[in-house]
């Protein structure tokens, strides 16, 4: 077969694969995309809400401005005005243009701040996953199961049908819908990133510290696909993440096999030497 046909099917295979991924399901960005990735979970949702609320009230005050230059510059133009205005001060106005935007950032104020309390609300998880940041692959620790297991991306010659490339790890972060999370985040080395748009997750990794989000992916099985953000390195954009989405009895099942692959082993402990007399 010539090269041209061997790339042809390899264009098709990447085209049908992207299309396949999107049927079965998935959050990841999409070729010529507007806007924000569909929300998943009540942060997001709240996150996107806000979102919208600002877009409206920065186009108003847009338009505004705009209207309002158009009129100063048609109004007091030189054949309107051939002797201009000798006023530097105009009370009334200077109240206006100080208490309208103060107004206009409270109205704000109000939802960011409830949106903040509320992300930070990370009490009452119902389980709790270490996420560890490495150059370059992710760490993902199960608390309450003592499993672990480590995320690579995915190479082209890895890739199945319906993975997105760049986007692919052979162990996903699998967790059970409709249940609230909390992650806690950290690094082993540099300063990584943990970003998941689709569910409004964006923390630092920072070597000796940890930091506390949480999600709660909705119902339905469903695959988000995130990546770090920050520059860690010469691998950095080739640290994906993908969190698997699942029932919870699928959850359970998994689980079972997981216990048994990613089982934490238990260390031997350290030989105590007694002292010499």
């Amino acid at each position: 077969m010539s090269a041209n046909f061997m790339r042809y099917l390899s264009s098709s295979a990447v085209i049908l694969g992207i299309l396949v991924a999107n049927v079965a399901g998935a959050a990841q960005p999409e070729p010529w995309q507007m806007g924000l990735q569909e929300p998943a979970g009540s942060i997001a949702q709240k996150a996107t809400d806000l979102h919208n609320l600002l877009l409206i009230i920065i186009s108003l005050i847009s338009l505004f401005v705009l209207a309002l230059l158009v009129f100063v510059g048609w109004r007091f133009r030189r054949d309107a005005n051939p002797t201009p205005s000798k006023t530097t001060h105009n009370t009334t106005i200077e109240i206006l243009w100080t208490v309208v935007p103060v107004l206009i950032l409270v109205v704000i104020a109000v939802p960011s701040f409830r949106l903040l309390y509320y992300m930070d609300e990370t009490k009452n998880a119902e389980m709790v996953i270490k996420v560890t940041g490495n150059q370059w692959y992710w760490n993902y620790e199960y608390m309450d199961e003592q499993i672990a297991f480590d995320s690579y991306m995915l190479s082209d010659d890895e890739l199945e049908l319906g993975q997105p490339r760049l986007l692919s790890v052979d162990n996903p972060l699998v967790v059970p819908s409709n249940t609230k999370i909390k992650m806690l985040v950290t690094a082993n080395d540099v300063m990584h990133s943990f970003f998941v748009p689709s569910l409004a997750v964006q923390t630092y990794a920072l070597i000796g510290r940890v930091n506390e989000v949480w999600i709660d992916v909705p119902e339905g099985e469903k695959i988000y696909y995130g990546q770090c953000n920050q520059i860690c390195g010469v691998n950095h954009s080739f640290m994906p993440i993908v969190v698997k989405a699942m029932a919870k009895d699928e959850y359970q099942a998994w689980l079972v096999d997981a216990k048994q692959e990613f089982a934490i082993l238990d260390l031997p402990l350290p030989i105590q030497l007694s002292a010499v007399n």
